[in-house]
């Protein structure tokens, strides 16, 4: 029955293509524009690890003395100052946990053969690579050993092995990281995220970096963060070892802990850490305040997705409405003009309900077309957006989910057109189109 009912559908498309078009055009203008802006906040709103995203954390310190306030919503600083990062990071929990900052080099091979270019950089510990599960296609972290001895080892991205050693293990050769030499130890495979997770301070949606060095040699080499920095009382920083010693906030640091025995005793450690350095002569407060946030949680906690992205999403949900009520009108227009065809199919034995499931089907026929013909649509306007801004290149894209939503949405909107005309014309009565024959 239900290929006899897509039978008369197509049949019925044929004998109005007009008007059966503009219904597709209409479901396709629709999904397209919703789909377009829904992909977009998908991927942005989408969790970033998933395995792990509860078993990664942030800490938040409240270092500033009574009377001082931070521009957050909980008066936290977003980041740590660099002698907290380290007192944490040395502290005896044996859990991974990594300080980082973001700077920057320009690389080069020391030879007129290849130019040098500026790339961004990551100054990390080893576990860093553990905590985010980054996957090597060479290589490996630098060890311990070159860590606490600060050798000056980097692990490159794949991207930078491709420019400068056509791709082949280049573990073991040597850069030059501005004027310094460091020796490769790994090559990461490409890093695809939506959201730069571990540094949302210094632009959520940026490309990771493609170079990654010991934490420890930013201070041997005085390295500048090339992101944020902020402080909350005065203090002269006449060098770095001024802004190592100060409180400004400029370093991230991530923590990974795997039970809740393990958050317990981490979070017990933050306030008694905090209540050494009050006897020390900091966090002058009266009530200490620390924060443990998770990737989700920190990620709502920076509102990475805008109260302006729901908007728009609301917005052409909102456009979708007005398609579906257009095509409702077009298919009050379409049914009704057959009624005297339904009043003898009726007059011959057909029931009310196999009239009202014939004509469901044909809406669904239409809207199934307008979907697919409204993935099309979503994928120029999703390069449209690529093409005008390079910011959205990793989130201006359809995953699988949501090719399979946006049929599945056109489905429902043509449905819910579709009830009332379908209704309407199963309910005809035959005598009156009996007698008009």
């Amino acid at each position: 029955m239900f290929l006899h009912y897509i039978d008369l559908s197509w049949r019925s498309i044929k004998r109005t293509p007009v008007i059966s078009f503009l219904m597709v055009f209409a479901i396709a203008i629709g999904i397209g524009l919703t789909m377009t802006s829904l992909s977009v906040y998908h991927m942005m709103s989408m969790d970033p690890i998933p395995h792990k995203s509860g078993a990664i954390f942030y800490p938040q310190l409240n270092i500033m003395d009574d009377g001082n306030e931070w521009h957050s919503s909980d008066n936290l600083p977003y980041q740590l100052t660099y002698q907290d990062a380290v007192n944490l990071y040395n502290a005896d929990i044996p859990v991974p946990k990594s300080p980082s900052f973001r700077s920057g080099f320009s690389v080069h091979l020391n030879s007129p053969d290849v130019k040098p270019t500026m790339e961004p950089a990551r100054l990390v510990n080893r576990e860093f690579f553990t905590i985010f599960d980054r996957p090597f296609i060479y290589g490996a972290p630098w060890s311990l050993n070159s860590q606490d001895t600060h050798e000056y080892v980097v692990v490159i991205s794949e991207k930078i092995n491709n420019r400068l050693f056509a791709g082949k293990d280049s573990v073991g050769q040597h850069i030059y990281l501005d004027n310094n030499s460091y020796r490769i130890v790994g090559v990461t495979a490409n890093w695809e995220h939506h959201v730069k997770y571990y540094d949302v301070n210094n632009g959520a949606f940026n490309s990771s970096e493609q170079l990654y060095i010991p934490f420890g040699i930013g201070a041997l080499e005085e390295v500048t963060t090339w992101g944020n920095l902020n402080g909350w009382k005065h203090e002269a920083l006449k060098n770095y070892q001024d802004l190592m010693q100060s409180e400004h906030v400029w370093l991230q640091f991530w923590v990974q802990l795997n039970t809740e025995e393990e958050k317990q005793q981490f979070a017990n450690f933050l306030m008694t850490y905090m209540e050494d350095q009050r006897e020390k002569g900091r966090f002058n407060r009266e009530a200490l305040e620390y924060k443990l946030r998770n990737v989700t949680e920190w990620l709502e906690y920076n509102s990475v997705v805008s109260e302006d992205n729901r908007i728009l999403v609301g917005l052409s949900f909102m456009f979708l409405l007005v398609c579906v009520s257009n095509i409702l009108g077009l298919l009050l227009a379409k049914f009704l003009k057959r009624a005297p065809e339904v009043g003898v199919r009726r007059a011959l034995g057909a029931s009310k309900r196999h009239i009202f499931a014939q004509h469901i089907v044909e809406v669904s026929v239409i809207g199934l077309a307008g979907g697919l013909l409204g993935i099309v649509i979503a994928q120029i306007g999703l390069w449209g957006i690529r093409v005008t801004n390079s910011y959205y290149d990793d989130l201006a894209t359809m995953d699988v989910s949501m090719l399979l939503a946006a049929p599945l949405i056109a489905l429902v909107a043509s449905f819910l057109a579709g009830l009332y005309p379908a209704w309407l014309v199963c309910r005809t009565q035959p005598a009156i189109y009996l007698k008009s024959q």
